[in-house]
């Protein structure tokens, strides 16, 4: 009987070291697919050769020019400008989006007013509806305002809607005990005493998820950008800029420089992400109080 017990554990594990080895290799697969256009980015951006397109992959020639070149080559296109104007945009819209949504969030996790579920389930409805729906009616609004081809009416528009983003921060909010709230009370705290020395503390790691989406999200944004700023190529962030390098009559010239330009866009947000990833990781494992 010993032998058929060890004999079914023995096959039990081979099994799971099949399993465990086809996983591996399938995620293997996927994340080389994955990579693959990060890579050809990266290899287009050093390339030495002029012209769009290539018949090879691995450039015959490597250099930094193209790098060099959209910053100091402003005749056509000023990269620094849209990266600058990227860069003051989300900034604004991360910080006051992050203030807007965990505010918001911890006003309904832990107020309880007339009201409060149909304001939820408006606030839902409502954030379901895409964005581009209201364009129009957006742009001449803030036309009338004189607030088009402006970094203001382009941060307003981030973050007008803000406070939708709710439920992702509730949902944590809500699994911090509310016994913790009540304490404090009784020692006589203020809300505003429990939402900045309980509550956030408990709550680094939607924090830094906050954080990164409403970073994100103005970061590489094209759509609304565009429309607002249709015409002022000053005011363009790098997300319109670099649409510009791929222009049938400017591609053969700037293909190049364009992939080193998307090759910078990703450096702040991977900058920010790894900044960020500590508090996140201590939030996480810091032990904070669940119900």
């Amino acid at each position: 009987m010993e032998a058929n017990k060890t004999k079914k554990l023995r096959s039990k594990r081979r099994v799971e070291r099949t399993s465990n080895a086809v996983g591996y290799v399938i995620l293997t697969v996927i994340s080389i697919i994955w990579i693959i256009p990060y890579f050809y980015l990266i290899l287009q951006s050093f390339r030495g050769e002029p012209g769009a397109y290539t018949t090879y992959l691995i450039p015959k020639e490597f250099t930094v020019d193209n790098y060099v070149k959209l910053f100091t080559d402003k005749s056509l296109f000023n990269f620094p400008r849209w990266y600058a104007n990227t860069f003051i945009t989300a900034l604004f819209v991360c910080v006051i989006q992050t203030v807007i949504v965990l505010a918001t969030s911890f006003a309904l996790s832990r107020m309880r007013f007339r009201g409060r579920k149909g304001l939820m389930n408006l606030l839902l409805v409502l954030g379901m509806f895409p964005g581009f729906m209201s364009m129009t009616a957006v742009y001449f609004v803030l036309k009338e305002i004189g607030l088009t081809q402006s970094l203001v009416g382009l941060i307003l528009v981030y973050v007008a809607s803000s406070a939708m983003g709710y439920y992702i921060s509730k949902g944590f909010f809500d699994t911090i005990p509310k016994s913790l709230d009540e304490a404090a009370k009784i020692d006589g705290a203020s809300q505003h005493t429990i939402f900045f020395k309980i509550i956030l503390p408990l709550a680094k790691p939607i924090v830094v998820y906050t954080v990164l989406t409403a970073f994100l999200a103005p970061w590489g944004e094209y759509m609304f950008s565009s429309l607002l700023m249709f015409g002022d190529q000053t005011k363009f962030n790098v997300a319109n800029g670099l649409r510009q390098m791929l222009q049938r009559e400017n591609i053969a010239q700037y293909f190049t420089r364009f992939c080193a330009g998307a090759v910078l866009v990703s450096v702040p947000i991977a900058a920010l992400f790894i900044w960020l990833q500590k508090y996140y990781v201590e939030g996480v494992t810091g032990g904070a109080v669940k119900g």
